[in-house]
């Protein structure tokens, strides 16, 4: 059986002109024309058979009728949007991997390599988040994070990515003592044992430090050691570039496996998901 409806413009034109009360904001709202909105009220003037407004010089003033009608309308319209939209973007979930990253992490060793994943899985659409602690990402209910920590991440499944080499550089304008323990040691509120780490692998003599700024953010301390402001222990992958082309050196002494390494995360709903297990299958194929 045929439904007795009138069409979604026309409730689409009365909705607003009785929000607004007047046919141009209503026409403004909507991208028409005024008198395309007055036509469209016409028209469902004539389906209901009764009038909806009163003209008061530029004013429409709906009827009682139409403002009870107007409380059932409103809320359909908004269902109806709703559910238009669920329909759009049925099967998003299984296409859209939400990425958890750290900044650095993410802009000096990853994001490099990502054309080639988007390249193999163009049906997978990333959503990346950067944060500093698993914390963040669970927060923000990611599929997939990479950390950095010792794989302890509740609610979801790790295996380990890569371990982290660490190096410490200094500015070669800075750079005048063979003694690393002759400039200030700079800290990274993340790396706490990073120059312990370090000094116990290669230093023999004194360890008394001299402590220089503390960082949260290693691109900001990178900066900082090419600008002169001491040494610091640094991942070799994130300055591996700076010491090939001369803007930092690595004079003290080689790298240092530290003690923590980088996991892939992935939550525990989502192992073995065609997404998540793309996307693991082709960063392990990147290490």
């Amino acid at each position: 059986m045929k439904r007795q409806l009138p069409s979604i413009t026309a409730l689409e034109c009365f909705e607003n002109v009785i929000t607004h009360g007047l046919v141009t904001r209503a026409a403004t709202e909507l991208n028409l024309t005024q008198s395309a909105v007055s036509r469209q009220i016409k028209s469902l003037e004539a389906f209901t058979r009764q009038p909806l407004f009163t003209r008061t010089r530029k004013r429409l003033v709906p009827t009682d009728a139409a403002l009870e009608f107007a409380t059932k309308v409103g809320p359909l319209l908004d269902t109806l949007e709703r559910e238009t939209m669920r329909l759009m973007s049925w099967g998003a979930a299984d296409r859209i991997l939400t990425l958890g990253l750290l900044p650095t992490f993410g802009s000096r060793w990853l994001i490099p390599k990502l054309g080639r994943f988007t390249e193999k899985h163009p049906d997978i659409q990333l959503n990346i988040i950067t944060g500093l602690t698993f914390d963040d990402f669970k927060a923000a209910s990611t599929d997939v994070a990479v950390l950095y920590g010792d794989g302890d991440c509740p609610g979801y499944q790790t295996r380990r990515l890569l371990d982290e080499q660490i190096v410490p550089v200094i500015a070669p304008s800075r750079y005048q003592n063979p003694d690393i323990m002759a400039y200030e040691h700079m800290q990274m509120a993340t790396r706490p044992t990073a120059w312990a780490d370090w000094l116990s692998a290669h230093y023999t003599g004194s360890t008394e430090q001299r402590l220089g700024a503390k960082f949260e953010n290693f691109t900001m301390m990178i900066e900082a050691v090419r600008s002169g402001m001491g040494v610091a222990v640094l991942p070799f992958m994130y300055v591996a570039a700076d010491i090939k082309a001369g803007r930092l050196l690595a004079p003290f002494g080689g790298p240092v496996t530290s003690r923590l390494g980088y996991y892939l995360a992935t939550r525990d709903p989502l192992v073995g998901s065609p997404k998540t297990t793309a996307f693991q299958d082709w960063i392990f194929s990147e290490k």
